[in-house]
């Protein structure tokens, strides 16, 4: 059997160095505050709602839940959005994604404070990803797949990395950040033709698709690193876009859903919070 990497060493990590810098700034009478913005309330985006809040209170930072109606007008949504932004107590703003259709997200992105844009919805942040630029902020999964390949110790320069994906929440800028490494890259998406055949030759596959237990063992490299970024909600259980059991022993190292990205992702969170606090009080 392959080796289960878990997300709790490395959130563990992550958190014990952001309670000493939150404890830091409380001495200075600054206190870093989340608003998380939730339009409805989606299984998976209550999944990860909880986690957050949960890993923000461990670390100290407050948070707030802006719970929407799944109908709100878009000028509804803009309105609460501004309010967000003008507010100095708030630090850091999470969007959940994807929105409902009748809200327009390629106009909503342009509303978003950049400097309170903590995972990356606003085309600045976009632009300063693709630039290497570290004053913005990545999205906070796919950096979350970094640090676990980083923690450990997984080879990225030069491995054969595929992306089951492509969305701009994870799969393109997984890519980006993959590509920084010097991975070679490929992207699978829904038109792509024998996905299992490409996902296949991949040293380290990542899986963001959205759709409960896709990837089974054909997809799988013997050996592979395989990183599941998949939160779905079978039957009020957590699963992830690949199925765990039928690829463990085929894999080489294999995150678990719940229990693997997931907490991570909420650490990075947490972490890029802090970083908004600091520049806005200009430490």
């Amino acid at each position: 059997m392959g080796e289960i990497i878990k997300g709790k060493p490395v959130a563990d990590k992550i958190t014990e160095e952001l309670i000493c810098e939150v404890e830091h700034l409380k001495t200075k009478g600054i206190y870093p505050k989340l608003a998380i913005v939730r339009v409805g309330a989606r299984p998976d985006d209550l999944a990860y709602e909880k986690g957050a809040v949960s890993r923000c209170k461990k670390i100290g930072i407050e948070s707030d839940i802006v719970e929407l109606p799944a109908d709100i007008s878009q000028e509804n949504f803009i309105k609460e959005l501004r309010r967000l932004n003008e507010d100095s107590k708030v630090h850091g703003i999470l969007i959940f994604r994807p929105l409902p259709k009748h809200l327009d997200e390629a106009v909503i992105k342009y509303e978003i404070d950049p400097e309170k844009d903590i995972d990356c919805f606003s085309p600045i942040n976009e632009g300063k990803l693709y630039e290497d630029d570290e004053s913005g902020f990545a999205p906070c999964t796919p950096r979350a797949v970094m640090e676990m390949l980083k923690f450990y110790n997984v080879k990225v320069t030069g491995d054969n990395a595929v992306i089951m994906g492509a969305s701009n929440v994870v799969g393109k800028p997984a890519a980006l950040m993959l590509l920084k490494e010097r991975a070679t890259i490929t992207v699978c998406h829904s038109k792509t033709k024998n996905t299992a055949n490409i996902t296949s030759g991949a040293d380290i596959l990542v899986v963001a698709v959205g759709r409960a237990n896709l990837v089974n063992e054909d997809f799988i490299k013997e050996g592979a690193v395989v990183i599941d970024v998949g939160i779905n909600v079978i039957d009020d259980k957590l699963c992830g876009d690949v199925e765990f059991e039928k690829v463990k022993d085929k894999a080489g190292m294999i995150t678990p859903v719940p229990g693997g990205v997931g907490s991570v992702t909420t650490s990075i969170l947490a972490k890029h919070v802090v970083k908004a606090c600091k520049f806005q009080n200009n430490l």
